[in-house]
C-alpha cells in the first residue's frame, strides 16, 4: 500500500491565514479539478510554466545535478494550499519527499484520490501551516503558488511559512500583481470576455505587488532573492518565464536572511 492510498491525515486546523468564503469557494471546483478542460483548465495551463521555474531555483540553490529527472530526491517539500495536487504531483515525480496540505478537506480527498491511482506517494493532509508551524515541522522546499491573494491577512501567512522553512531552505511565492493590466487581463479578461476562469475566482484589491511581498519577507528576516513573471504566449498558447514582466502573474524565490544580502534584488513593481 502506498502513502497516498492511505486517508490524509486530518490534524486539527488551527488558523488565521484562511477566509471561509475562499475555502467555500474553491470546494466548488473539487469535481472539476483534474479535467484539463474544465474550470480550472487555466491552471494545468500554468503548472509547466512555474514548474520549470522552481525546479531551475531548487537545482542551483541545493547544487543539484541539473540533468537529473529526479533532482528534487532527499528533499521535504511542502505544497501549502495544495488544492487537488496538481503541483504536489509533479514534485513527487522529480524525487520530493511532498506534503500537500489544504484547509478545503474536499480538494484533500480530491488529490489523495488521483495520487492513489497514479501510483504516488504523497502525505496530504487537511490541515494549515500555522498548525505545522505550531508542531515544529520544517522542510527544505515550501511553495504557497496562487494561495496568498486569497487570505486575510498576507504578513500572517508569510511568517507562518518562514516558520515551516528550514534554515538553509527555499521558499515560493507566486500570485498576481496589483496594476492595471492585471485588472484588465486577470479578472476583466479571464474572468468575464474569455471565461477562463469563474466569475469572482480574484478580488483584484488583494492582489500584491512584488515590493510588498518583498517587504513583508524581511520583516519575518527573509530575503527575495529573485523575481519573475510568467506570461501567456498567446501566440504559441503557452505560459512562459519572462524575468522583466512582473506586471500580471509572478513568482518569487526567498530564503532566511544572512549578513551577505548583496544578491537582494532591486524589486520596485
Amino acid at each position: 500500500m502506498t502513502k497516498s492510498s492511505i486517508p490524509p491525515k486530518n490534524d486539527s486546523i488551527h488558523s488565521n491565514d484562511f477566509d471561509a468564503d475562499e475555502v467555500l469557494k474553491f470546494q466548488k471546483l473539487a469535481d472539476t479539478w483534474w479535467d484539463t478542460n474544465g474550470d480550472m483548465a487555466p491552471l494545468h495551463k500554468y503548472n509547466p510554466a512555474r514548474l520549470g521555474y522552481i525546479r531551475e531555483r531548487i537545482v542551483s540553490h541545493f547544487e543539484k545535478d541539473t540533468q537529473s529527472f529526479t533532482p528534487l530526491e532527499n528533499l521535504s517539500v511542502l505544497d501549502v494550499g495544495c488544492g487537488g495536487g496538481i503541483l504536489s504531483e509533479p514534485l513527487c515525480r522529480m524525487g520530493g519527499m511532498v506534503t500537500g496540505i489544504d484547509v478545503t478537506e474536499k480538494l484533500i480527498n480530491v488529490a489523495n484520490l488521483h495520487a492513489q491511482q497514479g501510483g504516488l506517494s504523497i502525505d496530504y493532509r487537511h490541515t494549515s501551516a500555522e498548525t505545522l508551524a505550531e508542531n515544529g515541522e520544517q522542510f527544505d522546499v515550501v511553495i504557497c503558488s496562487e494561495v496568498i491573494e486569497h487570505v486575510p491577512n498576507p504578513q500572517s501567512l508569510v511568517s507562518t511559512l518562514s516558520k515551516v522553512l528550514k534554515p538553509n531552505g527555499i521558499l515560493f511565492i507566486s500570485t498576481i500583481n496589483r496594476t492595471y493590466k492585471s485588472y484588465a487581463l486577470a479578472i476583466v479578461g479571464a474572468e468575464y470576455v474569455l471565461r477562463w476562469l469563474p466569475k469572482g475566482t480574484h478580488q483584484w484589491e488583494k492582489f500584491l505587488r512584488p515590493s510588498e511581498i518583498a517587504t513583508m519577507l524581511d520583516t519575518c528576516s527573509m530575503t527575495m532573492t529573485n523575481a519573475t513573471g510568467l506570461c501567456l504566449n498567446i501566440l504559441k498558447w503557452q505560459w512562459q518565464q519572462k524575468p522583466n514582466d512582473l506586471q500580471v502573474n509572478y513568482i518569487t524565490t526567498a530564503i532566511h536572511q544572512s549578513p551577505d544580502k548583496s544578491h537582494k534584488p532591486d524589486i520596485k513593481s
